[in-house]
Parts: C-alpha cells; sequence; structure tokens
C-alpha cells in the first residue's frame, strides 16, 4: 500500500507523458496512450506475404517479405516518436515499439521461420555520439517478442558516411552501396534473416545490407522498419 501510494504521489508531481502526443499517459501504459495506440497510422503490412513494401524492393533485392509498422508522415505523431527515438536518447521508443510490433509479427504464418534478427548497423562513430543504435533497440524487442536471437553484431559498417536525410534517390544508394560488411565470425548460412530499421525511405540502406547478408549460401531475408516513409 505505501509503494503504491508514494507511485501515485510520484505520478502526480513528475506526469509520465505519452511519446507520441505529450499528454499525460494511464498508469498502465509505459509508452503511448490508448488514443495514440489506436490513431496511430499503422500499415497493416504485416499480414500480408506481398505488399507495398515489398514492391519496393522488386528487381533489387530479393525478399521473402517485409513490413514497415507505421507511415511516416512529416511533422506527425511517428515522425516525433522517430526523432525522440534518433536524437533525444530516448531508446526505450524503439524497444517498447520492437515489443509490440514483435508480437504482432508472430501472430503471422509468413514470420514464424524466422530464425534471428539482424539490425541495420551504425558506423562506430554515430554509435558513440548517439549512445545507441536505434535499429538495435528496435530490434531488441522483435527478438524478445519472436523469440529469436538478435545478431547484433552480423553487420559492421567500416565506412562513415554522411547522413541520408536530404539526399536524392541515387545519392542515397551511391552513399551506402558498398557501406556494410559481413562479419567474419558472422554465422548466418542457412538462416531466415529478419533485416530491421528504423525508417524506410528508399530502401538503399535495407538493399546494401540484404546483398552483404546473402553473400553467404541459402540466406533468406525478410525485412522490418519502424516506419515507410512516402516515395
Amino acid at each position: 500500500m505505501a509503494i503504491r501510494w508514494f507511485h501515485d504521489l510520484l505520478h502526480l508531481f513528475y506526469p509520465r507523458l505519452c511519446m507520441a502526443c505529450g499528454s499525460q499517459l494511464p498508469r498502465v501504459e509505459k509508452l503511448l496512450c490508448p488514443p495514440c495506440q489506436y490513431q496511430l497510422p499503422q500499415t497493416d503490412q504485416h499480414k500480408a506475404v506481398d505488399n507495398a513494401f515489398t514492391e519496393r524492393f522488386w528487381g533489387r533485392v530479393k525478399v521473402e517479405t517485409g513490413a514497415a509498422m507505421y507511415y511516416f508522415s512529416k511533422s506527425g505523431r511517428v515522425q516525433h516518436l522517430v526523432h525522440q527515438l534518433k536524437y533525444e536518447h530516448k531508446p526505450d521508443i524503439g524497444y517498447e515499439l520492437g515489443l509490440l510490433y514483435g508480437q504482432m509479427l508472430r501472430q503471422q504464418p509468413h514470420y514464424k521461420s524466422i530464425d534471428a534478427v539482424v539490425p541495420v548497423p551504425l558506423h562506430p562513430k554515430k554509435q558513440h555520439q548517439r549512445g545507441y543504435n536505434q535499429a538495435e533497440v528496435f530490434g531488441k524487442g522483435i527478438s524478445e517478442a519472436l523469440q529469436v536471437p538478435l545478431l547484433s553484431h552480423a553487420l559492421y559498417r567500416p565506412v562513415f558516411t554522411n547522413t541520408q536525410t536530404k539526399k536524392s534517390r541515387m545519392d542515397r544508394m551511391d552513399n551506402v552501396i558498398n557501406a556494410f560488411e559481413l562479419h567474419p565470425t558472422a554465422q548466418v548460412d542457412g538462416l531466415h534473416l529478419l533485416l530491421v530499421d528504423d525508417v524506410l525511405t528508399t530502401g538503399a540502406t535495407l538493399e546494401a545490407c540484404a546483398n552483404a547478408l546473402l553473400q553467404r549460401p541459402h540466406v533468406r531475408i525478410s525485412m522490418v522498419t519502424l516506419a515507410v516513409a512516402g516515395d
């Protein structure tokens, strides 16, 4: 009783806020208020093997299936979530959304064959600046929900590349085409890997990572992102 009273008092003076809209969170919620849980623009792409997400990779790289959790729009609530995750040192956003999305994925038969989750890596310099890899924390939540390993070091990024944010489609592709390599000790042969990133834009980063993983025999690739931006 005393512990609950203390938490009630703490919540009164230091209320927890919804990470998407800033409203006060009910006691039972960790990240999003109930309205945001229902109103954030979910894509439902994970319910179909082939969808608008996988179409972006047709003729570029073989993808078993793929999906984004939310649609990304400029100045929208999803952009606010992604910005906090990447630039305001709030890795819990990625982890909690990963858990939530992983629970959705495990309900679909085409994700039941996933053997491991592989996050898109950051260059060590950028990860040191940020303090963590946003794709890795999102992937950690997904891997725990799917009950499969998280292979954080399967890929690495030996080349430091400039931010992709303001680059054109072709510039994005040129920027990352040889930016990723498979770690020599990575044991991925014959596995169905779920490649995870924060936002899908042109798909250049995911394509480059997939090509690095597909150098190993009998590897299959599926992909998941927190959000997908418009073309």
